[in-house]
């Protein structure tokens, strides 16, 4: 279910991002292995380019940084202002691939990769999130991290 910055349910708003179940199962043994997580989608080439999986408060997200939603095991998934510009009319999926990317993520050591599935929203999707507010960001926090409890 889409939820707001704290992660309560937010039942009108129009999921924006979830993960395949291989990355539901991922997310679980690295939360287990490391606490609470968080995402960052940055934008930059190589792996820049792909989902990041970091130990939560262990990646300060900026003030132009937005959150498209909260996942599994209440992990917030932000996103960069210039990556939210290519990738606002998109419902994006975390899934997992073989192969190491060459990023700091958590998966890194375990033989696989985080990376985005896309897909475009709907007609009706996207004239609900006409009607939304924008995503909250980084500036909406009064510290610029991210505490979701």
């Amino acid at each position: 279910m889409p939820t707001g910055p704290t992660g309560e349910p937010h039942p009108l708003r129009v999921e924006r991002v979830r993960l395949s179940p291989a990355a539901e199962e991922l997310l679980t043994v690295l939360h287990r292995r490391h606490g609470p997580l968080m995402f960052h989608q940055s934008g930059g080439c190589c792996d820049g380019s792909s989902p990041m999986c970091y130990p939560r408060g262990e990646f300060r997200v900026g003030g132009v940084d937005l959150l498209l939603g909260v996942l599994a095991l209440d992990t917030p998934f932000w996103i960069s202002a210039s990556q939210y510009a290519y990738w606002q009319h998109t419902h994006l999926t975390v899934d997992v691939v073989p192969g190491r990317g060459s990023g700091f993520s958590l998966e890194a050591p375990e033989g696989v990769r985080f990376l985005i599935r896309s897909r475009l929203f709907t007609d009706e999707e996207a004239e609900r999130i006409l009607a939304e507010p924008h995503p909250p960001s980084g500036a909406d926090r009064d510290t610029g991290t991210y505490n979701i409890k």
